[in-house]
C-alpha cells in the first residue's frame, strides 16, 4: 500500500533486485496514475487500487491491455489487505487510512511490513494485541530507528530491556532558534541533511515531531514504558538507534543513511540477503557525535510525549492536527512555527477518550480537522 511513495518505490527496488525470492501481488497508490501503470506493466500484480475512482476509471482505460483488477477506495485498500496470495502486507500509505486495511490483513493472517506510523501511534492499542494475541502474525518494523531497535533486540530477552535509545538526525534546522524558524521557507525545511524521503515526513522530522510519532511507535511495538524511551541526536545518521539492557550493555544498529535495509530486513526476517551500495568506510569516517535534542525550540517531541502520557484519543489529535498542519505549510498557507501552535491548541481543547475504539479514533481526527479549519 503507497506504492508511489519514497517507501514504496524503494520497496520495490527491493523485490526489483530479488526476483528469485519476492513476487508482487498487489499494490494501491492514491493519485500517481501514470507512475501507477508503469509499476503495473513491469510488476504484474493481480489487483491495484486507486484511491479516487475517478482515477481508477482512467487506469482501468490505460491498463485495459493487461489482466490486472482495478478497484478504488477504502473498499479496493480492504480487498488488497485481505488477499489469499499475499503473505506480506507493505503498508506505506501516509495517515490513518492505514488502520483498517492493516486490520484486516492481520485478520486474514498476514505479516504486516510497517511503515505507517500513524497505525500504532493512534491505534496500538487495538493493533498489537490483535497481533500477537488473537492472530499471531508478526509486526516488522521498516522505520530505520525501529529496524534498528528490532535487530538490536534479535536473539534477546525482551524483559532484559532498559532503555531504548531512538537516534535523531535534528533534521536541516538542528542548532537554530525560535527567531531562525520563524523565518524559514518551506525549501528549507524540505533540504533534509541525510534522507532522502517523501515531502511529509521531511518537515515532521525538520519539525522533531517524526521524532515524537517514533517515540509513541516504539512504545507499542517493543511493549516498553514511555520513560524507558531517550532521544539522541546523533547528526551523522549512521547509528540509527540503540538498545540499553539491564547490566549497561548498548548495542546498537549502524549502517549508511539507506531505507533499502530495513525495507529488505522486513521483508526477509530472520534472514539477511546481499543488499548493494555503499558500505560504512571506519578508516574515512572520522567521527560519531552525539546531542541532546533541543524540547525548546523545536516543541514536536515534547508535545508527543505530552500526547503519549495523556494517552487514549490525544495521540490520534496530536497526529491529526500535525497532518493538517503540515498540509497547509507544504501549500504555504501557514509558517514552520504555526504547526507547533495548531497542534498545541488542538491538544488543549481534547477530552481524552480512553481506549477509543477505530471509529472513534476516525471520528477524533475529523474533530481536529474540522477545528483547524475552522480557525486558520
Amino acid at each position: 500500500l503507497g506504492s508511489t511513495g519514497s517507501i514504496g518505490t524503494q520497496t520495490l527496488d527491493v523485490v526489483r533486485a530479488n526476483p528469485e525470492r519476492l513476487c508482487v501481488k498487489a499494490l494501491a497508490a492514491g493519485h500517481n496514475i501514470t507512475q501507477l501503470e508503469s509499476q503495473i506493466r513491469e510488476f504484474h500484480p493481480q489487483i491495484a487500487a486507486v484511491w479516487d475512482e475517478e482515477k481508477a476509471k482512467e487506469l482501468r482505460i490505460c491498463t485495459a491491455d493487461l489482466p490486472v483488477k482495478i478497484v478504488s477506495g477504502m473498499e479496493g485498500l480492504l480487498e488488497i489487505a485481505q488477499m489469499e496470495e499475499a503473505e506480506v502486507l507493505v503498508t506505506a500509505i501516509v495517515g490513518m487510512i492505514g488502520i483498517r486495511p492493516t486490520i484486516a490483513a492481520i485478520k486474514a493472517g498476514k505479516d504486516i511490513a510497517l511503515a505507517n506510523k500513524e497505525t500504532l501511534v493512534t491505534a496500538g492499542h487495538i493493533i498489537m494485541p490483535l497481533a500477537k494475541e488473537e492472530y499471531g502474525v508478526s509486526i516488522l518494523p521498516v522505520d530505520s530507528e525501529h529496524s534498528a531497535i528490532f535487530q538490536c533486540l534479535h536473539g534477546e530477552n525482551r524483559k532484559e530491556i532498559e532503555k531504548l535509545l531512538i537516534t535523531a538526525s535534528g533534521g536541516p534546522f538542528r542548532g537554530k532558534d525560535k527567531a531562525f524558524l520563524k523565518h524559514v521557507q518551506l525549501e528549507d525545511a524540505l533540504k533534509h541533511p541525510n534522507w532522502s524521503m517523501g515531502h511529509k515526513i521531511t518537515i515532521d522530522s525538520a519539525s522533531m515531531v517524526n521524532k515524537g510519532l517514533e517515540v509513541m511507535e516504539a512504545k507499542w511495538l517493543f511493549d516498553v514504558e514511555l520513560d524507558q524511551i531517550q532521544v539522541v541526536i546523533q547528526p551523522q545518521s549512521i547509528i540509527h538507534s540503540m538498545v540499553q539492557y539491564k547490566d549497561g550493555a548498548v548495542i546498537a544498529q549502524l549502517g549508511t543513511p539507506d531505507m533499502k535495509l530495513p525495507i529488505q530486513y522486513a521483508l526477509f526476517y530472520p534472514d539477511r540477503e546481499y543488499l548493494a551500495g555503499e558500505r560504512l568506510d571506519f578508516w574515512s569516517l572520522s567521527q560519531i557525535t552525539f546531542e541532546k535534542p533541543d524540547m525548546e525550540n523545536f516543541e514536536g517531541l515534547p508535545l508527543a510525549f505530552a500526547a503519549a502520557k495523556a494517552g487514549g484519543s490525544m495521540p490520534t489529535v496530536f497526529n491529526a492536527a500535525n497532518e493538517r498542519a503540515v498540509s497547509k505549510f507544504l501549500n504555504r498557507k501557514i509558517g514552520f512555527l504555526d504547526i507547533y501552535e495548531i497542534i498545541k491548541t488542538c491538544m488543549d481543547a481534547h477530552k481524552v477518550i480512553e481506549a477509543p475504539t477505530v471509529e472513534q479514533i476516525l471520528q477524533c481526527e475529523q474533530e481536529t480537522y474540522e477545528m483547524i479549519e475552522s480557525r486558520w
